[in-house]
């Protein structure tokens, strides 16, 4: 056990002054058998902390639910982090952003008639203390003075940026303390003046976020915070992708030069991130500022660990700055083993339209439902039209994305994205089909929780469409898609492939040649992907892979040009940003 205290100018480990040297690591974007690997590299490094979010909506992806098994075992996690003589950040919300699904805030919260979000609301008030009693039940005997790895939890995540509810900040904290949390709280917001007043509490160590001017920040933060230790809880390092953008780089010179700056100056700092991982399965999230923008699936982020973990010259940078200013292993991690190719050929194909009761529930609708009435993040909308003439289909929104068929054939997509709202069928009668994809809650703003599907009234001219049916597809039962293989054809499509594997490794399967879906192997969702970029591999971690036989199944939402799954040497994240 052991005493960790905020002095006047310094943390405090047992009375003696303690510079947190930490680096993200988020247990749930990296797969359970790769941790240690991942956790050896930080220290190697010359970290001595871990930090990590916690999302409420990947423990508690129903009411009353709470997972912690595999990618989710957060006790394991930090047993493990505190295993290789390390200490821990816990962040656990229960807002995170950090660009995961609706900012890790649970869609069924949302479902509750007049809950607030992030304020001081009733219901929403006590959905928070039930989650976070939960999380800091795994936390609580963890904690360093319990003899434990846990420094610090943070109460909610930027909160300045969101609002300025003080009763609502004040009742989170009281909560973490009640739930037998005894380390010092801290907050984050980033180093502006109002987001620091309105986000940060008395009594609760400030620190901010921010990747450059390191100095100039610190000395704004040292404004909010007149005593105690600064610190950055995150220096960005890299950045994020949206589909359809660059992918995002920095310089590894002036990423060092501000890690300079900051431990110079005497500074603790969480880098943000040390090692990204991947979003898989549907977990990414998106932003909206006017336009809609979903986050691809690898989380890389430009980080010191690439994707697959494997140590970039950024890490090798850090590592000499780190040097500097505290005692650094002399060992060094080893590099990424060479990662064999695979061509393999799809086949089996299973087709959505050509008998959805294969895919997942019918259910009858009066009106459209939207996709959280259904508990789903795809499913098939059908009813019958009949009007005189071509006719315009419209909506008031679109989140995120619709394609439609008649009687089976392609008409087109309605794109949240475009602000697309209408799309002229060719004729007013027949089987009108309509395929709604959630590409990913909004994670920033004040757009986190809003319904997904078609939203408003579905009409045709002007007559507005009623008696709906809706297939929820069950995205868990797709891999277990009857092997009864379909002809070729339009609409949402499932393949499968089989391949033998000698000796297990990381693996990266190309995209470029599919259009848009998402991928399992072995069962293990990797997460979506897109023709248009810049990602084009989904990363296979090793555990995933199996010595003898592998199963690829590949949902295409689109069109597959060139039904052949190929696996490469390595990652491919598309064309940098200029």
């Amino acid at each position: 056990m052991a005493d960790f205290a905020i002095g006047a100018s310094d943390f405090l480990l047992d009375g003696k002054p303690f510079r947190i040297l930490s680096g993200a690591l988020h247990y749930f974007r990296v797969h359970p058998g790769s941790w240690a690997d991942r956790i050896e590299k930080a220290r190697l490094m010359g970290l001595n902390t871990i930090e990590t979010y916690v999302p409420w909506n990947a423990h508690s992806p129903r009411r009353g639910v709470f997972d912690t098994e595999g990618m989710l075992d957060l006790a394991a996690f930090l047993r493990q982090v505190s295993e290789a003589g390390l200490y821990a950040i816990v962040r656990p919300g229960p807002y995170i952003c950090a660009e995961w699904d609706n900012g890790g805030l649970p869609a069924w919260l949302f479902r509750q008639p007049g809950v607030g979000v992030r304020r001081y609301e009733p219901q929403f008030m006590a959905e928070v203390e039930e989650y976070l009693q939960q999380v800091l039940r795994i936390v609580r005997p963890l904690q360093v003075d319990q003899g434990g790895p846990v420094l610090l939890v943070q109460v909610e995540n930027e909160y300045g940026a969101f609002g300025d509810d003080q009763v609502y900040l004040k009742s989170v904290a009281e909560i973490i303390r009640r739930s037998g949390i005894t380390v010092p709280l801290v907050t984050v917001d980033q180093p502006v003046d109002a987001m620091l007043t309105a986000g940060g509490l008395d009594g609760v160590l400030r620190t901010a976020s921010f990747g450059s001017r390191s100095a100039e920040r610190l000395e704004t933060l040292r404004a909010h915070q007149p005593s105690g230790p600064l610190m950055c809880m995150e220096f960005w390092d890299g950045w994020f992708d949206h589909w359809g953008g660059p992918h995002h780089t920095t310089s590894v010179d002036e990423a060092a030069a501000e890690l300079e700056a900051l431990l110079a100056a005497g500074a603790s700092v969480n880098i943000y991130m040390f090692h990204g991982g991947t979003n898989f399965g549907l977990t990414s999230g998106a932003n909206d500022k006017g336009v809609y923008r979903p986050t691809i699936t690898s989380y890389d982020y430009d980080a010191p660990l690439d994707e697959a973990g494997n140590p970039t010259p950024k890490y090798d940078a850090f590592r000499e700055v780190i040097s500097r200013y505290a005692p650094v292993p002399a060992e060094t991690p080893s590099r990424g083993a060479s990662v064999p190719s695979y061509t393999v050929p799809l086949g089996d194909p299973v087709r959505l339209l050509a008998n959805p009761g294969r895919w997942g529930a019918w259910s009858d609708h009066g009106s459209m439902p939207s996709l959280d009435e259904l508990d789903a993040r795809l499913a098939l909308f059908r009813t019958d039209i009949n009007v005189e003439g071509p006719a315009l289909l419209a909506v008031d929104e679109v989140r995120d994305r619709a394609t439609v068929f008649l009687d089976g054939d392609p008409v087109g997509v309605l794109d949240r994205e475009r602000h697309d709202q209408a799309i002229m069928l060719p004729r007013g009668t027949g089987r009108l089909e309509i395929v709604v994809e959630d590409q990913g809650g909004v994670n920033y703003g004040t757009r986190i929780g809003e319904a997904k599907g078609l939203i408003g009234p579905v009409r045709l001219g002007s007559e507005v469409l009623s008696n709906w049916s809706a297939c929820a597809i069950d995205l868990d039962a797709v891999p277990r898609l009857s092997l009864e293989s379909d002809l070729p054809g339009v609409g949402p499509t499932a393949w499968r492939a089989s391949f033998e594997v000698g000796q297990t490794t990381d693996l990266f399967l190309h995209t470029e040649t599919w259009g848009k879906g998402m991928a399992w192997l072995n069962g293990f969702c990797l997460g979506r992907y897109w023709r248009r970029g810049p990602q084009h591999t989904l990363f296979v971690p090793e555990p995933v892979v199996r010595s003898g036989r592998n199963e690829l199944v590949v949902l295409e939402l689109d069109v597959m040009p060139d039904p052949t799954a190929r696996f490469g040497p390595a990652a491919s994240l598309g064309p940098l940003e200029l």
